[in-house]
């Protein structure tokens, strides 16, 4: 009798429920492979909501959305919201919204709330994690913000702060345990959520097709 080797045990496949090009760029580095879909999730805050509980609502909604169409796979939704004194703050889409929440921002300490959901239909897996990014301000001038937002022109970022590029200019301090929150995923949080759901990290073995 011929012995056969056992057949590989394929991972499920990860899908990013987001469009976010530096979503995107931040799951690469984990060398994992997977797909991105769009989530297709109405963002606007709820009547009274508080900023945590916004980001974390829409982190879950898009990580459902998107495992409705691919029940089999694993899901990663994410939503960040800037949280200045309890208040919200979103994209500002345009260069004027721009301007008057960097403007209210700078001397402030502001928490960038990062929420993160990790969903699997067919497992019934489903969970989820926030980090917490707490920013100082400089006290910038009218003229700063204007060459900053000309220059690095930030509209789809929350709080109009992109720190990984110029947006660094604007900061005085910034205190949190994950590099990477402010920039949208939290790398480790996320790490820690696909081995529970059953994505081997630092692996080769082979993931199935979503």
């Amino acid at each position: 009798m011929t012995a056969t080797s056992p057949a590989p045990i394929l991972t499920p496949p990860v899908v990013l429920g987001s469009t976010s090009v530096y979503r995107r760029a931040l799951l690469e580095r984990l060398r994992i492979p997977f797909s991105v879909a769009a989530p297709h999730v109405d963002e606007t805050p709820l009547p009274g909501e508080a900023p945590q509980a916004l980001a974390q609502r829409l982190a879950l909604a898009k990580a459902q959305a998107v495992a409705a169409q691919h029940p089999h796979a694993v899901v990663i939704g994410s939503d960040q919201v800037a949280d200045l004194n309890g208040e919200p703050l979103g994209k500002p889409g345009t260069h004027e919204r721009a301007v008057e929440q960097l403007r209210r921002m700078r001397g402030q300490t502001v928490i960038f709330q990062t929420a993160l959901a990790v969903v699997c239909q067919a497992t019934g897996f489903c969970q989820q994690d926030i980090a917490q990014v707490k920013v100082v301000f400089r006290d910038l001038s009218d003229a700063e913000i204007e060459f900053y937002l000309r220059t690095e022109t930030p509209y789809d970022c929350a709080g109009s702060a992109k720190s990984e590029g110029l947006g660094i200019s604007l900061l005085e301090r910034i205190d949190n345990d994950d590099p990477t929150a402010l920039v949208g995923l939290p790398l480790i949080r996320t790490c820690h959520l696909l081995r529970a759901a059953g994505v081997p990290l630092l692996s080769p073995t082979p993931s199935a097709s979503a």
